[in-house]
This record gives structure tokens, sequence and C-alpha cells, in this order.
């Protein structure tokens, strides 16, 4: 009995983050962005440093009409922003925030996992791309496809050389392994692991399969209402799973400069943060790259980036061996 009243609680608090913190990542972009920019209304929205303006963008989703094109596949249609959601929630089930046993569940294999199912979300977008029965609406989902096939090697890569360098699969295991000393030399590996992660999400400078300007927001043109807002939620939920992945696998996860393992989770959630608002950052600062600059950056950087890292781990593997 209390076994199961453990996972319960496990899987409460794994969906509270899950339902809270990518609206808190939403709302941050929102005054991020405000200041970087001088956007007035997400400022003023409601009065204090415009707290209504995320209640605001909930009311105009629920408002808005929900349209099904006549010529979609109806079954697929409604299905994709689940597809696109969901595999977030079960992500975050695996990702550790603390020690003593701190997650949702330890995976032995659990790098393997949270990579695997986190590419399952991108058949969200090739779903709704389909059967949307919309010529730019396909285009979106066939750009998707091929943007995932191009920054899903360099992020396995990537985190491969990660769990070379402790020597296991296991998430907690690979925090429990990390040495501040890994820092310097898994750097390299560490910005493609985010690079990849940001490219896969579609968030720019690598957002072309859902830029406005060029195929008017990709595989989610026919979208209205409550299931385009699931995809905005998606996304967000995207850049926590993909923050705390990266700060789990190479900024040690719970290890601080002070506080001692009681503090453990203050630390994972601090990297996060900053990590969220990198990405937020990026958005504001850098353009949109050309199609053709996304496929080369994948193909002649990041990939040769991440095998040079690989290569890097495992001499200084045999190194300390020796």
């Amino acid at each position: 009995m209390s076994d199961a009243f453990d996972i319960a609680l496990r899987l409460v608090a794994v969906f509270v983050v899950f339902l809270v913190f990518p609206l808190v990542i939403g709302q941050t972009e929102h005054k991020v962005m405000a200041h970087m920019q001088g956007r007035l209304g997400p400022m003023y929205a409601g009065g204090f440093h415009g707290w209504a303006q995320l209640v605001a963008d909930g009311v105009k989703f629920a408002q808005k009409e929900d349209i099904v094109p006549a010529g979609a596949d109806r079954r697929i249609f409604q299905l994709a922003p689940a597809v696109a959601l969901l595999p977030y929630l079960l992500v975050l089930v695996a990702i550790p925030i603390g020690p003593h046993n701190a997650v949702g569940q330890a995976l032995d294999a659990g790098i393997f996992f949270v990579l695997a199912v986190m590419g399952v979300g991108v058949l969200g977008s090739l779903m709704a791309g389909w059967a949307s029965a919309n010529k730019f609406s396909l285009l979106g989902g066939l750009r998707t496809a091929a943007q995932l096939l191009a920054y899903e090697l360099p992020m396995l890569l990537a985190a491969a050389s990660v769990a070379m360098a402790a020597g296991t699969l296991s998430l907690p295991g690979i925090i429990e392994a990390f040495h501040w000393w890994w820092v310097p030399w898994q750097m390299v590996g560490g910005v493609v692991f985010f690079t990849a992660g940001l490219a896969e999400l579609q968030r720019p400078p690598f957002d072309m399969p859902v830029a406005d300007s060029e195929i008017i927001f990709g595989a989610y043109t026919e979208y209205t209402g409550l299931r385009f807002a699931l995809f905005l939620l998606a996304e967000y939920a995207g850049i926590v799973v993909l923050c705390a992945l990266t700060s789990v696998l190479f900024l040690g996860g719970w290890h601080g400069p002070f506080g001692g393992d009681g503090l453990g989770w203050l630390w994972t959630l601090v990297k996060t943060v900053i990590l969220a608002f990198v990405v937020i950052w990026l958005r504001v600062t850098y353009p949109r790259l050309r199609e053709d600059q996304l496929q080369k950056l994948a193909w002649t950087v990041l990939i040769p980036l991440a095998l040079a890292q690989i290569a890097l781990t495992g001499v200084v593997k045999v190194v300390i061996s020796s």
C-alpha cells in the first residue's frame, strides 16, 4: 500500500510540474521579449506587470471555434496535438530533480528512453501536416521530418559522450558520476545537444517549418482554438524538458557549490530556468536560418563536433583508467 501511495505521489508531482512549468515559461517569454523589444501589451495587461496576459491568451484560445477542414482525416487531425504534447509528460517521469531517488521513475537506460520518447513528439507535427488536406501544412510536416532527421543524430552523439564519460545510461547514475572538471571538456557536447534540441523543438532561429512568413505556420495552418494551444503548450513543455536534460547531462543536475543534497532540487531548477532564459534570448536575438543553412549546420558542423567530442571522451577515459 505504501509503495502504491509513493508511486501515486510521484506521478501527481510530475503531472503538476507538467501543467505549471510550461505556462511559467510561456509567461516568462512574454515578459523577457517585452523588455528586450519594448513590447507594451505584455507589460500592462491587467495592471501589475501584465499579470493578465497569460489569462487573456487562454480565454482567446478557448473562445475560438474548433474547425476541422472538410477534406481532412478527422481522427488523425484531432489526435495530432495530443501526440505532440504527451511524450514530454513521459520524459519528465524519468528526469531526476534531486538526490535520494527524487525522480518519477529511475530507469537503467534512462538516457535512451528520454531521447526516444522526445523523438515521438515530432510525429504530432507530421500527423497534423498530413491530415490537414493543405499543401502548406504538408510542406511544413515534410520540413519537420527533414529537420528531425538532420538534428537527431548530433543530439544522440552528444548524449552518448556523457554516457561514455559516466559509464552508465541511467540519468541519476550520470549525475552521481559527475565531476566539475567535466564541464570544460564536455562543453562542446553540451552546446551541440542544446542546439540540436532547439532545432527539434523548431524554436527560433530553427523555426522554418512553422514560420508564418514562409509557409503560413506550417503543419498547424488549419488548427484553431484549444488544439492550436496544445501545440504551443507542447513547445513550452519541450523547452522545460530540453533545459532540464541539458542541466542533468552537462551541468551536474542537483550538484551545487553549497547547500549539500538538501538543496539539490533547487540547483536543478536554477540551471533549468537559466537555460530556458537562454532559449528565449536566442529567439529575440538571432534571425531565422534558411533551410539550406539549417541542413548545413547539422551535417557539416554539429555532427563533426559531436564525433570529435566522443573521440575526446574516449581519450580522456583511457588516460584516466591507465
